[in-house]
């Protein structure tokens, strides 16, 4: 099997294993931090912290990934921090422990440029959409492979377990990536000064800005605060774990969808604004509901979020990039994102200690609307 087949056969299984090892004991993290005792606002600190080493370090591995014109080593060190996050969290078992992994796993989601660089390439410039629909949607089945083996496990065994397999997955990643053979790039690699400059582009600024606002809401939400309200309403860890397995159901459902003839046809504008304004009803539902069901079917409401609009933000962000320069366009977009990760579950943890928690939905849902306002004001005139 050629080199190029082989990367394309291993790099689905490489990016369902990685995305299982950062999100298998996601459900239940906050539940697990709230019943050790650590505050709503210090458990936002943990969920920020994960952002906060991808802002640092996405922008300057894209630079060096399109300098040095290869992936394999940076796909490599991802499923190793991976594996390493969780080892933290399973020898130190606490607050602490959690946040110095979730450091860890940023760091090695910065290394998430190279798997999409990688994979995009794959593909001809005319269906890049296509091409990162597809990869979103293998993460999108790794969250739900790891959603669905912490349900079964978590109420049966401990956080530490979850943590352990999570740091096995990272680990198996790691050494699949060993498996594929390394670039050869041709003629001159670009220099900094060459790569730099694409950072300005202001499409890709647009977008990146945007991204800010979904995944801040995404994390602060669903990713977090959302499993603690289904607690307060009286949800099992079960129940909790099942609420997660089917938003990530309907995000790989979307995710399948944003490459499909229909999406392409209504366009990124009435895509994106429509994707907020769903984002926005949500945040401004889930405070407001009194039963477990009624939060388990807004589920399904943030897997438009995943799975659609943040496949089509990507493409739309990187659609005016050359080549040579993709790895820095991509690096600066994700570094910007993780801007809104790191901050939003902040806030988002402050103002609830304060105000409560539907003080904190509420500004989210407001800042979700403004996006899509925005875009519907922009969004095909650039």
């Amino acid at each position: 099997m050629g080199k190029d087949r082989r990367a394309r056969a291993l790099l689905p299984v490489i990016v369902v294993l990685f995305w299982f090892a950062q999100y298998i004991y996601i459900p239940f993290q906050t539940p697990f931090l709230t019943a050790i005792g650590v505050s709503a606002g210090f458990i936002g600190v943990i969920v920020g912290a994960y952002g906060v080493s991808q802002m640092a370090l996405r922008l300057p591995v894209g630079v060096m990934a399109d300098h040095v014109g290869r992936h394999r080593g940076f796909i490599l060190l991802g499923g190793l921090f991976a594996g390493i996050a969780s080892l933290v969290r399973v020898a130190l078992y606490d607050g602490v422990g959690f946040l110095v992994g979730n450091l860890f796993s940023g760091l090695a989601s910065a290394m998430w440029i190279s798997f999409m660089v990688r994979y995009t390439g794959f593909y001809p410039p005319e269906e890049q959409q296509k091409a990162t629909a597809r990869i979103i949607l293998y993460n999108n089945a790794g969250m739900l492979a790891g959603f669905i083996c912490g349900t079964l496990l978590y109420g049966r065994t401990s956080m530490r377990l979850l943590c352990a397999l999570s740091a096995v997955a990272g680990l198996l990643a790691a050494a699949l990536a060993a498996l594929m053979e390394p670039e050869h790039p041709e003629g001159n690699r670009p220099g900094v000064a060459e790569l730099l400059p694409v950072c300005l582009n202001r499409r890709l600024i647009f977008f990146s800005l945007l991204a800010v606002v979904q995944q801040g809401v995404q994390m602060s939400t669903t990713m977090s605060f959302t499993n603690q309200v289904l607690k307060g309403l009286g949800a099992t860890d079960a129940v909790i774990g099942a609420a997660s397995i089917f938003y990530m159901l309907s995000a790989v459902g979307f995710a399948y969808l944003a490459s499909s003839r229909l999406v392409v046809k209504l366009g990124p504008r009435s895509v994106v604004s429509g994707c907020f304004g769903v984002l926005s009803v949500y945040c401004l539902l889930v405070p407001t509901a009194r039963a477990v069901s009624v939060v388990f079917a807004l589920q399904m409401l943030p897997g438009v979020s995943t799975g659609l609009l943040f496949s089509t933000l990507t493409a739309q962000a990187m659609a005016e990039v050359p080549l040579r320069q993709k790895s820095t366009a991509m690096g600066f977009f994700q570094a910007v994102y993780a801007l809104g990760m790191t901050l939003f579950p902040i806030v988002a943890g402050r103002m609830a200690d304060q105000w409560g928690m539907s003080s904190a939905y509420f500004a989210l849902s407001a800042t979700a609307a403004l996006a899509g306002l925005i875009a519907l004001w922009r969004v095909g005139r650039r």
